[in-house]
């Protein structure tokens, strides 16, 4: 991406929309503004760049809400995506850029579409379910920047409500996006890019939590699926393209 500040702007908006959803909903911030991010970056710096924000936006979350942590619950969650964070920061770092795109593209559609039907499996409950959505989660993380839908899965089959969901989310968010920047080091981006992602993440803090008071959860879902399910299909058709 052109170091200039038209294309620094058009970063910040992508990144303001994206936490804006994170603070609302938890998750969602790789999955709305994930896809614009590897269209606009790349494949390496965009979800090097999701990881940042999204990490940044959880602990802004977290501020508020850390008291309903459950901590008992997240650590086999957090434990099992600490073991798969090197293997997908690895094979991120050598599939070549249209593969790369074109996977990108199927797991973030395939993570909206398994959550827009709310996909309901016995494996995804107690331990043995933490153990795996966390591990699938934290390969998704390091190699697309998609960690949340595993999670979120793992939550609707376990049946949280979203009071319980939001705080361990966050508090995931924070635990996976640390252990996939220290596997590939921050992004390298020119200070005008730095300084509108920064703008972002909190212009979106604040709106997403306003946002959180007036939208129903409903609404807010759908939307946010909407626009994840059209990203992933359009990072898909792009890697498709340059191959």
């Amino acid at each position: 991406m052109a170091a200039g500040w038209g294309a620094a702007l058009l970063l910040g908006l992508v990144v303001l929309v994206g936490s804006s959803v994170q603070r609302l909903a938890g998750v969602g911030f790789a999955l709305v503004a994930g896809p614009a991010l590897v269209l606009l970056l790349g494949p390496g710096e965009g979800v090097t760049l999701s990881n940042c924000a999204a990490g940044v936006i959880s602990a802004i979350g977290l501020a508020d809400t850390w008291r309903r942590v459950r901590l008992a619950r997240m650590l086999p969650l957090i434990g099992a995506a600490a073991c798969t964070v090197p293997m997908g920061a690895r094979i991120a770092g050598r599939v070549p850029t249209p593969a790369l795109l074109i996977g990108i593209g199927l797991l973030v559609s395939a993570a909206a579409l398994l959550l827009i039907r709310g996909v309901r499996a016995s494996g995804l409950r107690g331990v043995r379910g933490a153990l795996a959505a966390g591990a699938a989660s934290g390969f998704m993380n390091a190699a697309a920047g998609v960690g949340g839908p595993a999670v979120s899965l793992y939550a609707v089959n376990t049946g949280w409500s979203a009071r319980e969901f939001v705080p361990n989310a966050q508090f995931y968010g924070v635990a996976v996006n640390l252990f996939s920047l220290a596997a590939k080091g921050v992004p390298h981006l020119a200070a005008p890019a730095w300084s509108t992602t920064a703008a972002g993440i909190v212009l979106g803090a604040g709106v997403g939590k306003a946002l959180a008071e007036r939208v129903a959860e409903r609404r807010a879902r759908a939307v946010v699926l909407g626009l994840a399910l059209a990203g992933g299909l359009t990072t898909l058709g792009k890697g498709l393209w340059e191959l």
